[in-house]
Order: structure tokens, then C-alpha cells, then sequence
């Protein structure tokens, strides 16, 4: 079967792997759709270190159940649209006894640590597998980076008295916006592109700030009556928005980190002190960030053509990449088509 490999900084290529079989306990997975993640975008620029090549990327995943094996519950039968959740835990480190397995210390995410779901077929634990007959595969294939967004809003333990801003407008940014907003929050969305920006205000943002063009303190001060937001959601991954969130957010507030900043970042650590503030990680996601999306998404009112910014064949794969590569900021999703 068809398989997409990154074997090099810069290079992608199609190459054939034997269709796996399954065990009892597994489901074959027919892939339709894999989105390329910003995972994946940096292991093709050649900068992501958890990676070693030649790696199958991909683990954002809109599928359908192709076979079952036969200790897998009935109510997963073939055919039907699904999703996979693409972490794995080892029920033994600290995050695992704490019921926090998206934090496993031993992780290993599709395309990352182990081998990802851009080729024909994938065979997995059946308790890893999400279907439902209402969203389409296609659509599943956004349920995995939306629900990122969805866990940092849990981790920020969000409600409808909080004023909530997110910086970061992309993929898993606008999940964090959707979720914030779906709690009854008041959102503020920051980012650079414009319509970025008006797409998070359909989202449920209720108001935007181009940190580009605006004064980002002043317009704060504006919408929170000098206080700053109570929690903040950095979805970027760079130094200044790590320090724009740590300046920014109220006293005794929230801070959540899903970026990785890629250089050391100086602080001003009299604000921990001072604002007595939480600075918690955001990683993955759980179980019930994945249905909770799924929820959403049967509601029909997520507009799913503007989130896919283009549509790839297999053979196309390294095209995909380098669109991606040539104006990241411009892209939410990439997906590569299997049938």
C-alpha cells in the first residue's frame, strides 16, 4: 500500500509498506484524509527533535472502519466514518497515575515518536478509535487539532464569568476560541492576519485585536476595564507571546501554554509573585476533548471550508509541504486525500 514518507529535511516522497493485519483487540483503520500538522511542517524544515527520519507523518485523521477484529465491541462496525486518537500511554509514569494520559511522560504521537497515518491503512487498539455516522470523514480529520484548543480551555478551568484571550488564531488557536466561547466567555482573539481574526470572530471571539497593527495593552485596557484578561491562552509558541501573556493577564489570573517556544525566554518574574498567577502546559488532549468536538461538529455550524486551506493527492504530498512551508502563517489545514 501507499505510504508518504518526510526521509529528509525538505523532501518528501511516496513509497510502498506491507497492509498491516489486525489482532483481536484492532480495528483497520481505511484512511480518507490526514491533515499536516505543525509537527510535521518542522520535521520536513528539518527542525523538530523528537523525529528521526525517514519517518510516515500524519495524525490528524478522518477515516473509516474498514475491519474489526473479533473482541471489538459492536458498536464499531465497518463502514462507519472515525477519527483515531493518535497518542499512546504507558499507565505507569506520574501523569498516567494521575488520570492524565495525554501527558504520558512516555508518549508516543503518530508521525512524531512512532510512525503516523499518511498511508492507505493503520491498525489500532479499538479503544482508540472515535466514530460516529454524523460527521463525515473528511470532517474528522479536524477533530484531533481542534481538540488541543478544547483541552487548553479545560486546563484553564474556563467559565462564563472569565474574559478569555487567545493569542494565536490558527488550527488549534480556534479551537481554544470555540470552546472558550461555547463556555459562555468573553473572547478576545489576537493575531497578525486579518482574516485570521474575522474567522475567530465567527467563531464565538467577541472582539479581535491585529497585534500588528493595534496597541495590544491599550486595546486590553479597553475591553477589561484596566484589568487584563483573566486567562490567557498562548498558541503561538514564540518569545514575545509568552511574554505579552505573562504581562498581559490579570492579577491572580491563568496563563496557558500549548506553543513551544523555540529559544530561551527572559521574564519578568516578579509578575508570578506579584499577580500570584497559574502558569500552566497544555498538551494534547483527553478523551473528552476529542468527543467534545465531535459534539460540535455535529451542530453544523462550523465552517469547515474555510479551515481547510487546501486539498492534496497523495502524489502531491511534497507540493503540499512547500505551500505550507512558503506562508505558514496563511494556512490553517492541509489535508492529503487517500481515496
Amino acid at each position: 500500500m501507499k505510504a508518504i514518507q518526510i526521509t529528509e529535511p525538505g523532501k518528501v516522497q511516496v513509497v510502498q509498506i506491507e497492509k498491516p493485519e489486525i489482532s483481536a483487540d484492532e480495528v483497520l483503520v481505511k484512511i480518507h484524509y490526514v491533515g499536516y500538522c505543525g509537527s510535521d511542517l518542522n520535521t520536513f524544515l528539518g527542525k523538530n527533535p523528537m523525529v528521526k527520519l525517514p519517518v510516515i507523518p500524519g495524525h490528524e485523521i478522518g477515516a473509516s472502519i474498514e475491519a474489526v477484529g473479533k473482541n471489538v465491541p459492536e458498536h464499531l462496525k465497518p463502514g462507519m466514518p472515525c477519527t483515531v486518537n493518535p497518542y499512546t500511554a504507558c499507565g505507569k509514569c506520574p501523569a498516567c497515575r494521575n488520570g492524565r494520559p495525554n501527558a504520558c511522560q512516555f508518549n508516543q504521537t503518530f508521525g512524531v515518536q512512532r510512525h503516523g497515518a499518511m498511508c492507505e491503512y493503520i491498525a489500532v487498539p479499538w479503544t482508540k478509535v472515535l466514530a460516529d455516522e454524523a460527521i463525515t470523514s473528511r470532517d474528522f480529520a479536524m477533530v484531533e487539532p481542534m481538540s488541543v484548543g478544547f483541552h487548553a480551555v479545560n486546563r484553564a478551568e474556563v467559565t462564563d464569568l472569565d474574559i478569555v484571550m487567545v493569542i494565536g488564531c490558527g488550527m488549534i488557536g480556534v479551537g481554544a476560541v470555540v470552546r472558550a466561547a461555547l463556555r459562555g466567555a468573553k473572547v478576545i482573539a489576537v493575531d497578525m492576519d486579518d482574516a485570521k481574526l474575522a474567522l475567530a470572530k465567527r467563531l464565538g471571539a467577541a472582539h479581535t485585536i491585529n497585534s500588528k497593527t493595534e496597541n495590544l495593552s491599550s486595546r486590553l485596557k479597553e475591553l477589561t476595564n484596566g484589568y487584563g484578561p483573566d486567562v490567557v491562552i498562548e498558541a503561538v509558541g514564540a518569545p514575545q507571546t509568552y511574554v505579552t501573556a505573562i504581562n498581559e493577564v490579570a492579577f491572580t489570573g491563568r496563563v496557558v501554554c500549548i506553543g513551544y517556544a523555540k529559544t530561551e525566554i527572559a521574564f519578568e518574574t516578579k509578575y508570578f509573585v506579584q499577580k500570584e498567577m497559574d502558569i500552566r502546559g497544555s498538551r494534547n488532549a483527553m478523551p473528552e476533548d476529542f468527543r467534545a468536538v465531535m459534539e460540535y461538529m455535529k451542530r453544523g455550524t462550523c465552517p469547515v471550508e474555510e479551515l481547510i486551506s487546501g486539498i492534496f493527492s497523495v502524489e502531491d504530498s511534497q507540493k503540499a509541504m512547500e505551500f505550507w512551508a512558503a506562508d505558514p502563517a496563511k494556512v490553517f489545514r492541509i489535508f492529503i486525500r487517500f481515496v
